[in-house]
Parts: C-alpha cells; sequence; structure tokens
C-alpha cells in the first residue's frame, strides 16, 4: 500500500484547485486545475493530465490538457508570460475600431481547437526563435502557397465522409493567403526575425509571403485566427462554417505534420545576433 500511495505522489506535480500557468496555443494564461487524471495508453496521449480552466473565460474553454502545458504560478513563469504576450504582440479592439465593445462581446464565440501536436509546434517554435536566437530557413519548402495547394489537392481526392464543397475550399484559402500577406509583418514575427524579414523583402520584393514564409508561419496566423474573425461582421453561421474550414486545415496540417514543418531551424549568424540585439 505504501508503495501505491508513492507512486500516486510523484505521478502529479500539480494539485487540485492549485492556481497555475497554462500554455493555449503559444501564449500561457491564469488557470485553476479543477481535476487530474492518469491517461494510459490506449488513449491518444498518455501520463498526468489536469483538467483546466482559464480565468475569466467561459467554462467552454474548460479542457483536458498534458502536464507539459501546465506551468507553476511563479514569478520566472509570470515574467515568461509577460515576454510571450509582448513577443506575439496581442492586441484588444482600439478605442478607435468601428467595432463597439458591446458589438465586440456580443459577436458569436470563436473557437478554434488547435491539435495539442501543433500547439507542441508552436511552443518549439517559441523556444527556437526567442531562447536558441534560431531562425526558419527562407525561403521555405513547401511555401504557405504550396500547403494551402496541398490541402486543396487532398480535398478533391478525398471522396468519403462529410466533404467542405470545392467553392468554400476555395474562398476560405484565398482568405488565408490574404491574412497572412497582412499580418505577417504585424503579428505573425518575433522581434529576432524582424531583420530577416527586412532582408527577405528587399532581395525578394517582387514575391508576395505566402510565396517565401512556410506552414511555421502559417500555423502563428491560425492562433490569431479568432481575434481577427471577431474584427468582421459574420454571422453566426458564417462563423461555424468558417471554424469548421479552418479546423479542417488544422488536421490536415497534423497528419502531414513531419512533411509540412521544419524540425530544425538554422543557427543565425553572429553578426544577426549582434545586429539584432543592438
Amino acid at each position: 500500500m505504501a508503495e501505491t500511495e508513492s507512486i500516486t505522489d510523484t505521478s502529479f506535480q500539480f494539485e487540485e484547485n492549485e492556481r497555475v500557468l497554462c500554455f493555449h496555443g503559444p501564449l500561457l494564461y491564469e488557470a485553476k486545475v479543477l481535476d487530474r487524471q492518469w491517461m494510459d495508453e490506449t488513449t491518444e496521449h498518455s501520463g498526468p493530465h489536469y483538467f483546466i480552466h482559464y480565468k475569466g473565460w467561459k467554462q467552454t474553454w474548460d479542457e483536458w490538457v498534458p502536464e507539459t502545458r501546465v506551468l507553476r504560478w511563479n514569478e520566472p513563469n509570470l515574467r515568461m508570460q509577460r515576454q510571450l504576450k509582448e513577443l506575439y504582440n496581442v492586441r484588444k479592439p482600439s478605442k478607435g475600431s468601428s467595432l463597439s465593445e458591446e458589438d465586440y462581446l456580443n459577436k458569436p464565440e470563436i473557437r478554434l481547437d488547435i491539435p495539442d501536436t501543433l500547439k507542441g509546434q508552436l511552443v518549439d517554435d517559441w523556444e527556437n526563435v526567442t531562447k536558441n536566437q534560431q531562425l526558419v530557413t527562407l525561403p521555405r519548402k513547401p511555401t504557405v502557397n504550396e500547403v494551402l495547394d496541398r490541402y486543396k489537392q487532398y480535398k478533391k481526392e478525398k471522396k468519403h465522409g462529410r466533404e467542405l464543397n470545392d467553392e468554400l475550399v476555395e474562398e476560405v484559402t484565398h482568405g488565408l493567403r490574404t491574412y497572412f500577406n497582412k499580418a505577417l509583418g504585424n503579428m505573425l514575427l518575433y522581434r529576432f526575425e524582424r531583420h530577416q524579414y527586412a532582408e527577405i523583402r528587399k532581395t525578394m520584393s517582387q514575391k508576395e509571403m505566402v510565396d517565401i514564409y512556410g506552414a511555421e508561419h502559417l500555423l502563428r496566423l491560425f492562433v490569431q485566427m479568432p481575434t481577427l474573425i471577431a474584427h468582421t461582421d459574420m454571422d453566426a453561421e458564417g462563423v461555424m462554417v468558417l471554424t469548421e474550414c479552418l479546423m479542417d486545415i488544422l488536421k490536415f496540417m497534423q497528419k502531414n505534420q513531419k512533411q509540412l514543418l521544419m524540425s530544425e531551424y538554422e543557427n543565425a549568424s553572429p553578426e544577426y545576433v549582434l545586429l539584432t540585439n543592438s
């Protein structure tokens, strides 16, 4: 009996009702542990898991997360939370926006559940760039354009199950291309990448960003999509259809993660590091 208790005591790092920080996408949010459970190997993810409630969020966002996404509530992790928020340049609707606060709060709720393996990719992406001072090799192969073209081809070849129609797929992928080109420089870059971005715009000025960057930065766009959609006049039905299509693209990216996303980033040169940090 003592042996069993010892195993249980070492199985979980966090207690029920403990105040914690939890990754949701690449950002950290204040959260509370509502429940905890050891998932066995018959499930998709094994090991210690926690049922998390994000402070200030609706209960519909409560979710089971692996222990790797949960951090202790302490000053070093709170500092990391602030750094991530700054690096991702998270913005609330500006006062000058044509969308009033009341309208914004009454918008249909937008939930985009990024698969756990892609969330892990986002965390690795952040660490590679901001901690390890590495860069995504540019131009990327495949590019954002090529990733979306592969998805469209995949939908055409897939004949079974409930399918999204070709017109909708074309409209959504076109919209993603437009959003990506407009959002990249403003929302999707870490500070360490900005000099690379400036250089690539000079040397490849004739190309659009969707023909230079790849799935790593496209995945960052998906994190921002709920905020971007909330600033449109799309009704609840339109949001639901769009969300379904975006989730389908994310599942395609997850299924082809090894082919679409870099496993090793390139080391920035000492000159680049010096220039960026100056």
